[in-house]
C-alpha cells in the first residue's frame, strides 16, 4: 500500500460506509497509532452524558491545550438522507392538503348532484326504491370517475417511484399490493365523503320534492 508492505490483520464483511445511493466499495482500515487524530467509541444507550464527561477528562489528560470535539455517528449517517427526509415531510403535508381539498370538492359536488336530482329520487322512492338503491345510484357516478382516475394515475405513479428508486444502488421492488391498497383507500375515502349527502337525500321525504309537481 503506497509502496509499503502491510500485514493483513483481518477481513470483515461488506458494510455501508457511504450513502445507500452508492454500492459497497473496497475499503481498507489502517492501524497507524502515531497518526491517530480521531477515536470512535461505542456508548451504551442512556449513558451518553457520563461517558462523554469521562472522555473529556481523558482527552485533557493526554492532549492538554487541544479542543475536545465530538459528534455522533448516527448524525452523519442521517445527514446523507437530508433530501429524502425533506421530500418525505413535504409529501405528507401536500398529500393531506390534496386529500382535504378533494374531499371538500366531492362533498360540494355530491350536494349539488343530490339537489339537482331531488325530484328524480323522489319519484324513484315513490315507485319502491330503497335507501340502499338511492345511495348506490348517487355514489356510482362518483366512484366510476374515481376508479378511472385511479387506473390512469397508477402507471404514472409507478414510473415516478421507479425513477426515484433508480437513484439508489440498493432498492426495493414496487409490487402491485401498494397500488391495490392505495386504490381501495381512495375509493373508501370517496364513498365516505359522498355517503353523507347520499344517505341524507335517500332518507328525505319524497312528498317535499314532488310537492311542486
Amino acid at each position: 500500500m503506497w509502496g509499503v508492505d502491510r500485514k493483513i490483520a483481518g477481513v470483515v464483511k461488506d458494510f455501508h460506509f457511504e450513502s445507500l445511493h452508492e454500492r459497497v466499495k473496497p475499503f481498507a482500515i489502517r492501524l497507524e497509532p502515531l497518526l491517530t487524530y480521531c477515536l470512535m467509541v461505542k456508548i451504551q444507550a442512556g449513558s451518553e452524558s457520563r461517558v462523554i464527561d469521562q472522555l473529556q477528562k481523558l482527552h485533557q489528560k493526554y492532549s492538554p491545550g487541544f479542543v475536545f470535539d465530538y459528534k455522533f455517528l448516527d448524525q452523519d449517517y442521517q445527514a446523507q438522507y437530508t433530501a429524502e427526509k425533506r421530500v418525505a415531510v413535504l409529501s405528507r403535508y401536500f398529500t393531506g392538503l390534496a386529500i382535504l381539498i378533494s374531499c371538500l370538492g366531492l362533498f360540494g359536488l355530491a350536494a349539488f348532484t343530490a339537489q339537482r336530482r331531488q325530484k328524480e329520487i323522489g319519484i324513484r322512492k315513490v315507485v319502491g326504491a330503497t335507501v340502499g338503491n338511492i345511495v348506490f345510484l348517487l355514489s356510482a357516478d362518483f366512484l366510476k370517475w374515481i376508479l378511472i382516475a385511479v387506473i390512469t394515475a397508477f402507471p404514472l405513479a409507478w414510473w415516478m417511484m421507479n425513477s426515484w428508486l433508480n437513484g439508489f444502488a440498493y432498492k426495493i421492488k414496487i409490487g402491485p399490493d401498494i397500488f391495490i391498497i392505495a386504490g381501495v383507500v381512495t375509493l373508501l375515502i370517496t364513498f365516505l365523503t359522498i355517503s353523507y349527502q347520499s344517505i341524507r337525500t335517500a332518507l328525505a321525504n319524497p312528498v317535499k320534492s314532488l310537492r311542486s309537481e
